[in-house]
């Protein structure tokens, strides 16, 4: 994550993530990006079920049941290896979360084991009595999933009214006093949605929106080719620092992050270079202890049947089964030959990510839109769109 909000306006300093000692256990959870450690945050896509029929859905979900999901009572004993493990976060997602009738019951588990809860979802079976549920049991944080306005949203989510009730899902949350965020995959086709996705955090007043690059993995594999080119990325990339810095001079700041494209740190870098040198100089140390892309390290993936990923979109290869290993054994196991260099993988990409300048705090970017395009994980991600003069 590249917390534009925080690096470009200045709401936070490197002083800040040192105050915390930079252990994640210590660190809130706007920090966690910048801790020492780097203890995973999992996601835990708690069902293969959903609701809708999102394009670019990694997890191939469908509206149906599925029989090897994990029980509850496999989920505690998940939850209690995480927690002693030291995992600050666990994100709930899917699938859709919600239509597992035991989420607010795993969720609080995990809570009370220490970690903080959260939860990622379309947002549309969110009622007002479990917006109460959910914040009864202290969930840190729901980001509802918004592709734009109306006609765009449920032409990516394939259900119609999908929007609306997305909305009164916000709504929902809002009132029970919960933090709600937005969250936004950008493409080629939606692009022109951010001016509206900006105003609408303005408008209903959300504290948070996280824009994520399109990775080419389950149904999102098929949208290679309407993925944005690099000059569109750059483009919508300054829209987005524009319209952050303007919420803030307007005293109505909000948290933005743009998501799963590391090259955000250095562009954002090199353009607040010749704006505001001194302050540059702090946000590239900021950039360093981010340490860029953290697949198979600050951020692992359990899936619905116990297979564990190096991340939610690295589906195709498993590092192992937490019905036969704990994550935590799984995610320490340097004999697994994967494992070992995503824990340095700075040591094995090639090309122009070997040689680049920023190669510290981007660390190769997305190895899995690389094996996607190139059939080779150690390639340069073909969604960088540094310019090699820029590298």
């Amino acid at each position: 994550m590249i917390g534009i909000s925080k690096l470009y306006c200045g709401t936070v300093e490197p002083s800040d993530a040192l105050r915390y000692g930079r252990h994640s256990s210590k660190l809130p959870s706007h920090l966690l990006q910048f801790s020492h450690d780097k203890k995973p945050v999992v996601v835990w896509n708690i069902t293969r079920k959903c609701n809708l029929k999102c394009v670019h859905c990694y997890a191939h979900a469908q509206n149906k049941d599925f029989e090897n999901e994990l029980s509850t009572q496999e989920g505690f004993a998940i939850i209690d290896d995480l927690a002693e493990f030291g995992v600050p976060v666990i994100l709930f997602s899917g699938g859709e979360p919600l239509v597992r009738k035991d989420l607010p019951e795993l969720a609080e588990y995990a809570v009370k084991k220490g970690m903080r809860a959260v939860i990622s979802t379309n947002g549309t079976l969110i009622t007002k009595k479990i917006a109460e549920t959910l914040k009864e049991i202290g969930l840190s944080y729901v980001g509802i999933s918004i592709d734009g306005m109306e006609e765009i949203n449920d032409r990516f989510r394939g259900v119609k009214g999908a929007f609306n009730s997305a909305i009164k899902g916000i709504e929902n949350c809002k009132a029970a006093g919960i933090k709600v965020g937005l969250r936004f995959t950008i493409n080629r086709f939606n692009a022109g949605e951010v001016p509206q996705i900006f105003d609408l955090l303005e408008e209903m007043d959300i504290p948070r929106v996280c824009f994520y690059h399109l990775v080419y993995a389950g149904r999102g594999s098929e949208l290679i080719k309407e993925d944005s080119t690099h000059a569109e990325t750059r483009e919508i990339v300054d829209l987005i620092i524009k319209r952050t810095k303007e919420l803030h001079d307007k005293g109505k700041p909000k948290e933005v992050l743009t998501v799963d494209n590391h090259a955000d740190g250095p562009y954002l870098y090199m353009k607040l270079l010749k704006e505001d040198p001194d302050r540059a100089k702090g946000v590239l140390e900021l950039l360093k202890m981010n340490e860029g892309n953290s697949s198979g390290r600050g951020i692992g993936c359990i899936s619905w049947d116990g297979e564990v990923y190096p991340d939610q979109f690295w589906r195709h290869y498993s590092f192992g089964n937490v019905k036969n290993r704990p994550f935590s054994e799984i995610w320490t196991d340097l004999s697994e030959p994967l494992m070992k260099r995503l824990k340095d993988k700075k040591k094995y990409v090639t090309g122009r990510c070997a040689t680049c300048k920023w190669l510290d705090i981007c660390a190769g970017n997305f190895r899995v839109r690389a094996e996607a395009v190139t059939g080779d994980l150690w390639a340069p991600d073909p969604a960088c769109y540094l310019t090699d003069a820029e590298i």
